[in-house]
């Protein structure tokens, strides 16, 4: 069933607003399974590009239900996640790589070896290339069919924190306080927190066929106003280099509107 939504007046995004969060989650699941489907048809693999969070969980949630309805597939999927903690041991909870397959791969039918992070743990020289490497394979791929994406309090996408050239790729990035400050629930203390990251650039961002943003909570309100507020590009605001993408829609909800 198609949401029900208003839009927002924005030069640069389609912005449409529902009610309540769930709505906006089961639209995207909606664009997913319809990803899904049309590939199966003609028996090919599917690119999906996955983000992490509290703001994806519902996502997740919802899509675990639809595969237990046999309602849609994985196994033929590939997984590509927008960033990765650096510092991290393999086995450690807060890697994104694990965060994805707790909270979403082993709810359905993607095999682990067919999701991919960007390459965190590369030390020296060999980062540089190992990123070049990573930007090279999404394009081997044949590019991600549907990025999922949130938005961070100060209009951060993926880690690309405030700054960021809207012509960057796939790099080492330091994290900022308030990004640091935002997921120090999940390590217990902030001192636990990485200080850096390997994300994709934004540059890489917009070379996915579909973009979909989804910014929920009071606590995302100042951010999404002033992304909408902007007429181009603005560094402080990275989230405004997707601007002018030809399948972007950002979903958010009643609460980080009004």
């Amino acid at each position: 069933m198609t949401a029900t939504y208003r839009t927002l007046t924005s030069p640069l995004f389609d912005v449409r607003v529902v009610d309540r969060a769930e709505q906006a989650v089961a639209a995207v699941a909606d664009d997913v399974t319809t990803v899904l489907s049309a590939k199966e048809r003609r028996a090919e693999g599917v690119v999906l590009g996955l983000a992490t969070g509290s703001t994806m969980t519902p996502l997740y949630d919802e899509l675990a239900r639809r595969h237990a309805r046999g309602e849609v597939s994985f196994g033929r999927s590939r997984a590509v996640l927008l960033d990765e903690y650096r510092g991290l041991e393999p086995g450690h909870p807060e890697r994104f790589v694990r965060w994805i397959t707790r909270h979403f791969a082993e709810r359905v039918d993607l095999p682990p070896e067919q999701i991919e992070a960007p390459p965190a743990d590369a030390e020296g020289a060999e980062l540089e290339g190992a990123c070049d490497r990573f930007d090279r394979r999404l394009r081997a791929l044949g590019g991600v069919d549907l990025q999922l994406l949130g938005l961070g309090r100060n209009g951060h996408v993926a880690f690309n924190e405030p700054g960021s050239p809207s012509d960057s790729r796939t790099r080492l990035v330091r994290l900022a306080s308030s990004t640091r400050e935002a997921n120090a629930k999940s390590f217990g203390e902030l001192d636990h927190v990485p200080t850096s990251a390997v994300t994709q650039g934004l540059a890489t961002l917009r070379e996915a066929r579909r973009l979909r943003m989804l910014v929920f909570g009071a606590p995302k309100r100042e951010a999404l106003a002033r992304l909408l507020a902007l007429d181009g590009f603005d560094p402080q605001c990275p989230a405004s280099a997707l601007a002018g993408h030809h399948d972007l829609v950002i979903w958010a909800d009643a609460a980080a509107v009004d």
